[in-house]
């Protein structure tokens, strides 16, 4: 009789917890209480800068891929940004006039700057106020063209691409236009828009970098004379450097806390960070001095001051502005971040992805062009899919600021992982060219961008920074679909509605936990095959959607049993947390890829582009799963969590030889696959630019290569044997002599050796160009 009430015992239990939990008041008083008291105890206090940064921007399509299903057909709604015609008329008169004006080697070595011409011509054409409404004398552009006409400017010179990009990304104009009052909007916007006023936005101090939150830069609340009246004012000192345009700045935006130690404004004593404009010329403010950015000669440099005065009316939307600071930068920053970086280190990428291709079709070694060579072929395929899969991101990327959207998440995403990339497109490039990359002079064309990459790693969030805090650490609380509410509802001072939120969220939070971890092991088993994808699509792209599917649900099971296990510990983690954040990373570069494929036609000559890209990144996203798991700090979770993610092991593998055979191919002989991943290279068409020669040498090389191999069959059979003039350079005067190939073919392969001896050439120098007179003495031993 015993064992018969055991099963009926068990019933009653879980019909018991059934009516518990099914029973929301007694669930809150029996479950929910007692889990919401203690984690209001251990929730650490938000300080009202980390909320600012938390809650600035918005949720993207970052969102989706948190969810653990991500909806493909939202993916596919999202519009293609698209040029006007005034912005492509922009983009192909303006924008290649100020590629023409500038010479890099004449800027990076001669001039130390851009030329006055290039100046001119920037300001007059309104580059400078691109985002500026009409109604001000600005171009108005989308952020799309914002970031095109960055992309090609990159393409020629960084000094030129930097010196455009700052005014139109975080800075005085964005400020203005979201925060300014009235008056500071009509005064300051025209005169940014035609170049009259050049602005610089100064943040970053020497004791406050990364932490830009805890800058020691401070504003005393006081009375001072101005324009002959006694004001009410503060008194400012800041010391601040990498300040972009702050030696030619004519107007300062400056960040600094506020303080209001006597109460004249009549509120809190710390008012907190704060935002001001600053004519640069104003009594007390030092600019003009100058860093050197690994010779990249954009201007950068320090501004300082010490007690200076400045009426309120200075800070950005006037006095009730004040204290405002930190929230008007992170709102702002998302938008900037979005366009600048990934703009310009694409622009990098396409340059080099077009110039190191055809280098290595027109630079021959063991008689076969280099480009051929398989280990060369290794490089060439990563430069080749990693710039279309950046270019991608950057298109999305910039699409969603026109969509109204502040992507915090995605915009440090896109820095991070398109700026990584870019560094390894160079390294590449610089390792297919050889010595010809390591000879700085006018005919190099890689050696400053090798030079200048660690910039945009630096820069705007340093990427240590942005993979190990950011990513994750804000995109976990941001896009999670309850952590953030179960956060507030705990922080709220009326306790009976923060109880009643907490318990909703949480018990949302558990049902989503445990349906992500059947969906995970259930794709792991069927290796993704039965995953639905609502959505048309290429049939080649297909199988990537459903194993993008299995990827986010893993990745939300993933991260919600982390944040429980560890909670706020994650934070600390910042290995851990780092490495999920590369898994989210690697799903939007992903879904980026997917959708430029889509949205260019599906064209089957650029699959292979695509197809590299995407491999790679889900391979990088199998070994970011498996550091999660590998360093957990508790190991029976962890391995239910390789269990529950990888039931059969790993499926993901490096991509294959062949398909990279097929993406270098691309990128050494001329095709509209390479002019479409290359489009917005400025290219010029004189043999006397180094980029200009290569595009002459390589149309100039494959009409020589018939010909070139007819020569070839009259070597090997002996007929120019013991002729010392038979060399490569020779070869063909003699060719021609014995009657191997006419005059008319003679003239193609001189033309060809002309354009083929103009690319390989390294530049050479005087012993004493450009030595300072202190170094005389190491002339004068040379001499002796």
């Amino acid at each position: 009789m015993f064992n018969n009430l055991i099963p009926l015992l068990g019933v009653a239990i879980l019909v018991a917890l059934a009516g518990v939990i099914l029973v929301r008041p007694l669930r809150r008083a029996v479950i929910t209480r007692p889990i919401f008291s203690t984690y209001r105890k251990v929730l650490p206090q938000m300080s009202g800068t980390e909320r600012d940064a938390l809650e600035a921007g918005t949720v993207w399509w970052e969102g989706e891929l948190f969810r653990g299903k991500p909806d493909w057909q939202k993916l596919h709604a999202y519009p293609q940004p698209k040029l006007t015609a005034a912005e492509q008329s922009f983009m192909d008169k303006e924008v290649e006039e100020a590629c023409r004006l500038v010479d890099d080697w004449k800027v990076t070595h001669e001039l130390y700057d851009l030329p006055n011409e290039a100046w001119r011509y920037i300001k007059d054409k309104g580059f400078l106020g691109m985002i500026i409404p009409k109604k001000y004398g600005g171009l108005e552009f989308s952020a799309y063209a914002h970031s095109q006409v960055v992309t090609k400017l990159s393409t020629r010179s960084s000094a030129l691409s930097v010196s455009v990009m700052v005014p139109n990304s975080l800075g005085p104009a964005e400020l203005l236009l979201h925060y300014g009052t009235d008056d500071q909007k009509n005064h300051y916007l025209p005169r940014l828009a035609k170049g009259i006023e050049v602005p610089a936005f100064a943040l970053t101090s020497p004791w406050a970098g990364s932490d830009a939150a805890s800058i020691p830069d401070s504003g005393i609340v006081c009375k001072g004379m101005w324009q002959g009246k006694e004001v009410l004012g503060m008194r400012v000192t800041w010391d601040k450097r990498y300040i972009t345009l702050a030696p030619v700045c004519t107007i300062l935006g400056l960040a600094f806390r506020m303080y209001d130690p006597d109460g004249l404004l009549g509120g809190e004593k710390d008012i907190g960070i704060t935002c001001a404009l600053v004519p640069y010329d104003h009594p007390g403010v030092d600019t003009g001095r100058r860093h050197f950015p690994l010779n990249a000669m954009f201007m950068n440099g320090p501004t300082r001051g010490k007690d200076v005065f400045m009426p309120l009316d200075f800070i950005i939307g006037g006095p009730k502005m004040a204290g405002q600071g930190w929230r008007m930068l992170m709102e702002c920053l998302a938008a900037g971040r979005s366009i600048s970086l990934p703009s310009s280190n694409t622009g990098m990428a396409q340059m080099t992805a077009r110039a190191v291709g055809g280098y290595a079709r027109v630079r021959s070694q063991f008689k076969m062009a280099v480009g051929k060579f398989e280990g060369v072929e290794e490089a060439l395929t990563r430069i080749g899919a990693y710039t279309y899969m950046m270019d991608a991101t950057r298109k999305m990327t910039a699409g969603a600021v026109d969509l109204g959207e502040k992507p915090s998440v995605v915009s440090a995403i896109a820095k991070y992982h398109v700026t990584e990339r870019a560094r390894q497109v160079v390294n590449d490039g610089m390792d297919v060219i050889g010595g010809k990359g390591i000879c700085l002079g006018p005919s190099n064309f890689m050696g400053r961008a090798y030079q200048q990459v660690p910039i945009g790693i630096t820069v705007e969030g340093a990427n240590i920074l942005t993979r190990s805090l950011i990513i994750f650490g804000q995109g976990a609380i941001r896009c999670h679909p309850f952590l953030l509410a179960e956060m507030q509802a705990a922080q709220n001072p009326n306790v009976g509605k923060g109880l009643v939120d907490f318990d909703k969220a949480l018990w949302g939070h558990i049902g989503f936990t445990i349906k992500n971890g059947f969906r995970a092991l259930w794709l792991g088993m069927t290796g993704s095959h039965f995953a639905a994808v609502d959505v048309d699509t290429a049939p080649e792209m297909e199988r990537y959607y459903q194993q993008m599917t299995r990827f986010s649900a893993a990745f939300a099971f993933l991260s919600d049993i982390s944040l429980l296990v560890l909670g706020g510990s994650v934070k600390r983690r910042e290995k851990l947390s780092a490495r999920l954040g590369d898994i989210l990373a690697q799903m939007y570069l992903i879904s980026c890829t997917l959708k430029r494929y889509e949205e260019e036609g599906r064209n089957a000559a650029d699959a292979p582009l695509a197809h590299w890209a995407i491999w790679d990144a889900m391979y990088k996203a199998q070994q970011a799963f498996d550091g999660v798991i590998a360093n957990f700090p508790v190991r029976f979770i962890a391995a239910f969590l390789h269990r529950s993610i990888f039931p059969w092991g790993h499926p993901y593998v490096v991509p294959s030889d062949d398909l990279g055979h097929q993406v270098a191919k691309s990128l050494i002989a001329p095709s509209a696959t390479r002019d479409r991943l290359t489009a917005e290279c400025f290219l010029p068409r004189t043999e006397n630019e180094p980029v200009g020669a290569i595009e002459l040498a390589l149309a100039a090389t494959l009409e020589a290569e018939a010909i070139e191999a007819k020569i070839r069959e009259a070597e090997k059979a002996g007929r120019f044997a013991d002729n010392p003039r038979a060399n490569v350079r020779d070869v063909a005067g003699v060719a021609v002599e014995l009657g191997v190939i006419t005059a008319a073919e003679y003239e193609v392969m001189k033309r060809r050796n002309h354009l083929r001896d103009i690319v390989v050439r390294v530049d050479d120098f005087p012993f004493d160009y450009n030595v300072a007179t202190a170094n005389k003495p190491a002339l004068e031993r040379k001499a002796a």
